[in-house]
Formats: structure tokens, sequence, C-alpha cells
């Protein structure tokens, strides 16, 4: 089944590995930025685009109304390129709350415009010390301290509003440690790798064969376990675009 979908936050590094997958494959994107000069590069991809700023509330609602989707596609973050060491530390609160009142804007605006799904982007590494590999019944480490403790409340709020809006089926991609183009990675690092196509390719899995629940997102590991994934989304971790999908060129 072919979607009319809204991708938040397509420009981010998942986001602009996704949009030439989702149109790759039939579907019609509209991807949203906060930057008016990236809309061009979303429409090089073939897809429509919407400049809005999560945090504006009515523009969102109004933005939302107007492309009138079936589905969200929840990847946004707010993370410094490359993940800038130096900046990471602002960046971290600046994400949370991404997760935590962007998400629950995009929410609010996407059961407003009679959306029924969503599928959104979480983390891998969010999980409470204990016993290993952890499956996606594990609870999250709730009692976390200082600055994990900001991102995990941000995760936290994000699942919940996801997965517990009434009118709304959610699924959420928790994602291991991403690699690759556009990360500032070129090779594997962290306790659950995951390379960004690889990602990307979860969330077109979830379209066709997930309508809720929590999925674990990385390669093989000893820290969190990808069989529901595997089995239920039919996921392949050793995914890659292919040389000829269009990609614009992101700065």
């Amino acid at each position: 089944m072919k979607h009319r979908i809204i991708l938040a936050g397509a420009t981010g590094a998942i986001g602009r590995r996704l949009v030439p997958l989702l149109v790759d494959t039939g579907h019609v994107v509209i991807g949203t930025t906060r930057a008016a000069d990236k809309a061009s590069l979303l429409r090089a991809m073939g897809a429509d685009a919407v400049v809005v700023d999560v945090f504006d509330v009515a523009a969102l609602a109004q933005a939302l109304r107007q492309a009138r989707p079936d589905l969200v596609i929840h990847q946004l973050t707010d993370l410094p390129p490359a993940l800038d060491p130096a900046r990471m530390a602002d960046a971290v609160h600046r994400n949370a709350r991404i997760r935590r009142e962007g998400t629950r804007n995009l929410v609010a605006a996407a059961v407003a415009a009679g959306v029924p799904r969503m599928i959104a982007q979480s983390i891998a590494w969010a999980y409470a010390p204990g016993l290993e590999p952890h499956d996606e019944e594990a609870p999250l480490d709730a009692a976390a301290e200082g600055i994990r403790a900001v991102s995990i409340g941000g995760v936290v709020a994000l699942e919940e509003a996801v997965l517990h809006t009434a009118g709304l089926d959610g699924v959420v991609l928790r994602y291991g440690q991403l690699y690759g183009p556009g990360t500032g990675r070129d090779a594997p690092e962290g306790g659950s790798p995951l390379h960004v196509d690889a990602a990307a390719f979860a969330a077109l899995c979830a379209i066709d064969h997930a309508r809720s629940g929590i999925f674990n997102i990385a390669e093989a590991n000893d820290h969190v376990t990808t069989e529901k994934a595997r089995a239920l989304l039919r996921w392949d971790s050793a995914f890659r675009l292919g040389p000829r999908t269009r990609i614009a060129a992101f700065g």
C-alpha cells in the first residue's frame, strides 16, 4: 500500500537517506525542514517540502492539515554537524526538548489532522542497567543522573506520546549508535552500532509490517536484542542504499 507521508526531520542524517527510499517505493513524501534553503534539496530527491518549526504549534497544525498525510514519520533531532564534541553538551538539552515538546506538538497536530499512524525515532542505549542483552520489554533508565537523565527524560516523553495517545497507532524504533554518511562517523562505534542506511530501511519496513510497538534497531551486539525487528519487520542490518539512489548533496 502506498502512503501520503509527512517526514518530520527530512533533512537530518536519517531523513536524507529515508526520503529517496520512500520516493523510490512509490510513497508521496512531504518533508519538513526548519531551513528554507533546504527545501530545494528535498525537491531534488522527489519530495515536496514544507518549511515549519515543530515548536510553532499553529504553523505545524496547519502544515499537517494542508498536507493530508495518512502517516507521520518522526525523525526530528537537534544535534550539531558530525556530532561535534564541543557543541554536544548544549545539544543534549536541545535534543531532549525536541523529544519532549516537539513530539508532543507533532502528535497533537497529527491527531487533529486525523492521521492514524506515527513511526518515531528513539534510541537503543537508554535501558536501565541489568541483564543483557536487553529486549524491548526491559525498563528504561529512569534513575539516570546528570546529562544522561536529560536524554532519558526526553526519550521517555517521546515514547509515551507516540505509544499512548488515543487515536494514534505508534511505532517506536530504538536506533543504535549511527555511523555512515552524514553522521560524523565512518565506522561502527558504540555498543550497538547501526549504519544510517539500515536505520532508514527500518522505518520503511515499519510502514508495511507494524501497526504499533517498540523495536530495537542495531547490528548484532551483546547489549540489545534485535530478533523482534528481524522477524516482524523483516529488517536487515546489512541494508545499504544502491548507487543509483537519488540523494541530493547536503552541506
